[in-house]
Protein backbone atom coordinates (compact mmCIF):
# COMPACT_ATOMS: atom_id res chain seq x y z
CA UNK A 1 0.00 0.00 0.00
CA UNK A 2 1.25 3.48 -0.89
CA UNK A 3 2.11 5.70 2.08
CA UNK A 4 1.11 9.33 2.57
CA UNK A 5 4.43 10.41 4.08
CA UNK A 6 7.19 8.92 6.21
CA UNK A 7 9.77 9.94 8.80
CA UNK A 8 13.14 8.31 9.38
CA UNK A 9 15.19 8.84 12.55
CA UNK A 10 18.10 11.27 12.56
CA UNK A 11 19.98 9.46 15.34
CA UNK A 12 21.75 6.11 15.61
CA UNK A 13 19.31 3.27 16.29
CA UNK A 14 19.93 0.62 18.92
CA UNK A 15 17.81 -2.41 19.70
CA UNK A 16 17.19 -3.74 23.17
CA UNK A 17 14.69 -4.87 25.77
CA UNK A 18 12.40 -2.81 27.98
CA UNK A 19 12.87 -3.47 31.70
CA UNK A 20 10.66 -1.07 33.64
CA UNK A 21 9.45 2.49 33.80
CA UNK A 22 11.02 4.68 36.47
CA UNK A 23 8.63 7.60 35.99
CA UNK A 24 6.50 9.09 33.21
CA UNK A 25 9.47 10.10 31.10
CA UNK A 26 12.28 7.67 31.99
CA UNK A 27 12.56 3.90 31.74
CA UNK A 28 15.30 1.32 32.16
CA UNK A 29 16.32 -0.66 29.08
CA UNK A 30 18.91 -3.26 28.19
CA UNK A 31 20.56 -2.05 25.00
CA UNK A 32 22.95 -3.75 22.64
CA UNK A 33 26.57 -3.04 23.64
CA UNK A 34 25.33 -0.85 26.50
CA UNK A 35 23.93 -2.99 29.31
CA UNK A 36 21.13 -1.55 31.46
CA UNK A 37 20.75 2.19 30.96
CA UNK A 38 18.11 4.93 31.49
CA UNK A 39 16.16 5.89 28.38
CA UNK A 40 13.86 8.86 27.77
CA UNK A 41 10.18 8.00 27.16
CA UNK A 42 8.81 10.67 24.78
CA UNK A 43 5.20 10.28 25.87
CA UNK A 44 3.21 10.81 29.05
CA UNK A 45 0.73 8.08 28.08
CA UNK A 46 0.48 4.96 30.22
CA UNK A 47 1.13 2.47 27.36
CA UNK A 48 0.71 -0.41 29.81
CA UNK A 49 -0.09 -2.89 27.05
CA UNK A 50 3.13 -1.97 25.22
CA UNK A 51 5.73 -1.36 27.92
CA UNK A 52 5.92 -4.85 29.37
CA UNK A 53 9.11 -6.44 30.74
CA UNK A 54 11.41 -7.81 28.03
CA UNK A 55 9.47 -6.23 25.17
CA UNK A 56 11.70 -5.64 22.16
CA UNK A 57 12.42 -1.95 21.63
CA UNK A 58 14.23 0.45 19.33
CA UNK A 59 16.00 3.45 20.85
CA UNK A 60 17.40 6.53 19.11
CA UNK A 61 20.76 6.73 20.87
CA UNK A 62 22.15 10.07 22.00
CA UNK A 63 25.81 10.90 21.20
CA UNK A 64 28.15 9.82 23.98
CA UNK A 65 29.89 13.18 23.82
CA UNK A 66 26.69 15.01 24.74
CA UNK A 67 25.70 15.69 28.34
CA UNK A 68 22.42 13.75 28.45
CA UNK A 69 20.93 12.18 31.58
CA UNK A 70 19.61 9.27 29.49
CA UNK A 71 21.26 7.19 26.78
CA UNK A 72 18.61 7.76 24.17
CA UNK A 73 14.97 8.23 23.24
CA UNK A 74 12.55 5.30 23.18
CA UNK A 75 11.29 5.14 19.61
CA UNK A 76 9.38 1.91 18.97
CA UNK A 77 8.08 -1.16 20.77
CA UNK A 78 7.34 -4.56 19.25
CA UNK A 79 3.77 -5.43 20.24
CA UNK A 80 3.06 -9.15 20.48
CA UNK A 81 -0.41 -10.57 21.03
CA UNK A 82 -1.14 -14.19 20.28
CA UNK A 83 0.13 -14.96 16.82
CA UNK A 84 0.45 -11.36 15.66
CA UNK A 85 3.30 -8.94 16.23
CA UNK A 86 4.15 -5.55 14.79
CA UNK A 87 6.01 -2.38 15.67
CA UNK A 88 4.37 0.57 17.42
CA UNK A 89 5.83 4.07 17.49
CA UNK A 90 5.66 5.65 20.96
CA UNK A 91 7.07 9.12 20.25
CA UNK A 92 4.18 11.52 20.90
CA UNK A 93 5.95 14.32 18.99
CA UNK A 94 6.30 12.35 15.76
CA UNK A 95 2.67 12.71 14.55
CA UNK A 96 3.14 16.47 14.23
CA UNK A 97 6.13 15.89 11.95
CA UNK A 98 4.20 13.36 9.89
CA UNK A 99 1.23 15.69 9.52
CA UNK A 100 3.42 18.66 8.63
CA UNK A 101 5.27 16.71 5.96
CA UNK A 102 2.05 15.31 4.51
CA UNK A 103 0.42 18.75 4.25
CA UNK A 104 3.54 20.32 2.73
CA UNK A 105 3.80 17.39 0.32
CA UNK A 106 0.11 17.66 -0.61
CA UNK A 107 -0.48 13.95 0.09
CA UNK A 108 -3.56 14.37 2.31
CA UNK A 109 -6.63 14.87 0.14
CA UNK A 110 -8.52 16.48 3.02
CA UNK A 111 -5.92 19.28 3.20
CA UNK A 112 -5.02 19.63 -0.48
CA UNK A 113 -6.32 23.21 -0.70
CA UNK A 114 -3.92 24.46 1.99
CA UNK A 115 -0.60 25.83 0.74
CA UNK A 116 0.70 27.46 3.91
CA UNK A 117 1.47 25.88 7.28
CA UNK A 118 2.58 27.57 10.48
CA UNK A 119 3.31 25.54 13.65
CA UNK A 120 2.58 26.48 17.25
CA UNK A 121 0.24 29.42 16.72
CA UNK A 122 -1.23 31.34 19.66
CA UNK A 123 -5.02 31.49 19.92
CA UNK A 124 -7.37 32.13 22.84
CA UNK A 125 -4.55 32.00 25.39
CA UNK A 126 -3.24 28.65 24.13
CA UNK A 127 -0.92 27.39 21.41
CA UNK A 128 -2.52 25.19 18.79
CA UNK A 129 -0.41 22.80 16.74
CA UNK A 130 -0.87 24.32 13.29
CA UNK A 131 -2.45 27.17 11.38
CA UNK A 132 -3.11 26.26 7.73
CA UNK A 133 -3.61 28.90 5.05
CA UNK A 134 -5.29 28.81 1.65
CA UNK A 135 -6.86 31.24 -0.77
CA UNK A 136 -10.23 30.33 0.74
CA UNK A 137 -9.34 30.93 4.37
CA UNK A 138 -7.41 29.63 7.38
CA UNK A 139 -7.76 26.59 9.62
CA UNK A 140 -6.47 25.57 13.03
CA UNK A 141 -5.35 21.97 13.53
CA UNK A 142 -4.66 19.95 16.65
CA UNK A 143 -2.81 16.63 16.21
CA UNK A 144 -2.99 13.82 18.78
CA UNK A 145 -0.79 10.74 19.08
CA UNK A 146 -2.62 7.43 19.53
CA UNK A 147 -0.90 4.22 20.68
CA UNK A 148 -3.78 2.30 22.29
CA UNK A 149 -5.83 -0.14 20.18
CA UNK A 150 -8.26 -2.67 21.66
CA UNK A 151 -9.75 -5.31 19.35
CA UNK A 152 -9.30 -3.10 16.31
CA UNK A 153 -10.60 0.09 17.98
CA UNK A 154 -8.06 2.90 18.39
CA UNK A 155 -8.64 4.89 21.59
CA UNK A 156 -7.45 8.25 22.85
CA UNK A 157 -6.44 9.14 25.47
CA UNK A 158 -4.95 6.24 27.44
CA UNK A 159 -4.68 8.53 30.49
CA UNK A 160 -6.83 11.54 31.50
CA UNK A 161 -5.79 14.75 29.71
CA UNK A 162 -7.23 18.09 30.78
CA UNK A 163 -4.80 19.87 28.43
CA UNK A 164 -6.09 17.91 25.45
CA UNK A 165 -9.69 18.81 26.24
CA UNK A 166 -8.77 22.49 26.61
CA UNK A 167 -7.20 22.59 23.14
CA UNK A 168 -10.32 21.07 21.60
CA UNK A 169 -12.40 23.79 23.26
CA UNK A 170 -10.03 26.27 21.62
CA UNK A 171 -10.80 24.67 18.24
CA UNK A 172 -14.50 25.25 18.89
CA UNK A 173 -13.78 28.89 19.70
CA UNK A 174 -11.75 29.22 16.49
CA UNK A 175 -14.83 28.21 14.49
CA UNK A 176 -16.74 31.07 16.09
CA UNK A 177 -13.88 33.40 15.11
CA UNK A 178 -14.23 32.44 11.44
CA UNK A 179 -11.57 29.76 11.08
CA UNK A 180 -12.02 26.19 9.92
CA UNK A 181 -10.91 23.62 12.50
CA UNK A 182 -9.56 20.08 12.40
CA UNK A 183 -8.78 17.52 15.08
CA UNK A 184 -6.41 14.86 13.70
CA UNK A 185 -5.60 11.58 15.46
CA UNK A 186 -2.47 9.79 14.23
CA UNK A 187 -2.59 6.11 15.19
CA UNK A 188 1.04 5.01 15.40
CA UNK A 189 0.38 1.36 14.60
CA UNK A 190 -1.24 -0.73 11.86
CA UNK A 191 -4.06 -2.72 13.48
CA UNK A 192 -6.80 -0.09 13.90
CA UNK A 193 -10.00 -0.41 11.87
CA UNK A 194 -11.85 2.44 13.61
CA UNK A 195 -11.11 5.30 16.02
CA UNK A 196 -13.25 6.52 18.91
CA UNK A 197 -12.60 8.71 21.99
CA UNK A 198 -11.75 6.72 25.11
CA UNK A 199 -14.88 7.34 27.15
CA UNK A 200 -13.92 4.86 29.85
CA UNK A 201 -10.57 6.50 30.65
CA UNK A 202 -11.52 10.15 30.12
CA UNK A 203 -15.27 10.81 29.79
CA UNK A 204 -14.70 14.58 29.93
CA UNK A 205 -12.43 14.40 26.88
CA UNK A 206 -14.98 12.28 25.00
CA UNK A 207 -17.71 14.80 25.78
CA UNK A 208 -15.72 17.73 24.43
CA UNK A 209 -14.90 15.77 21.26
CA UNK A 210 -18.64 15.18 20.78
CA UNK A 211 -19.23 18.89 21.35
CA UNK A 212 -16.55 19.75 18.80
CA UNK A 213 -18.02 17.43 16.17
CA UNK A 214 -21.47 18.93 16.68
CA UNK A 215 -20.01 22.46 16.37
CA UNK A 216 -18.36 21.65 13.04
CA UNK A 217 -14.79 20.68 13.90
CA UNK A 218 -13.64 18.13 11.32
CA UNK A 219 -12.36 15.01 13.10
CA UNK A 220 -10.01 12.73 11.16
CA UNK A 221 -7.83 9.71 11.95
CA UNK A 222 -4.94 8.10 10.07
CA UNK A 223 -2.95 4.97 10.85
CA UNK A 224 0.74 4.23 10.36
CA UNK A 225 2.99 1.46 9.12
CA UNK A 226 5.90 1.20 11.54
CA UNK A 227 9.21 -0.58 10.99
CA UNK A 228 12.34 -0.45 13.17
CA UNK A 229 13.78 2.38 11.07
CA UNK A 230 10.75 4.22 9.71
CA UNK A 231 7.22 5.46 10.50
CA UNK A 232 4.90 6.02 7.55
CA UNK A 233 1.51 7.70 7.60
CA UNK A 234 -0.57 5.16 5.71
CA UNK A 235 -4.31 5.59 5.34
CA UNK A 236 -7.42 7.24 6.73
CA UNK A 237 -9.31 5.35 9.46
CA UNK A 238 -13.07 5.81 10.09
CA UNK A 239 -14.01 7.85 13.17
CA UNK A 240 -16.92 6.99 15.46
CA UNK A 241 -18.00 9.77 17.81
Amino acid sequence: MAVLTSVEPQACLKTGRFIRRLNRFVCLARLQDEGIVPVHVPSSGRMQELLVPEAQIVVEAFPRTANYKTRGRLSKVLYENGGSKFWVSVDSHLPNRLFSQAVRGQTLAEFASYTGLQPEVAFNGSRLDFLLKSSEGEAFVEVKSVTLVEEGTALFPDAPTSRGARHIKDLIESLRAGFAAYLVFVIQREDAVIFTPNRHTDPAFAEVVEEAAAAGVQILAYDCKVTPDKVALRRRVPVLI
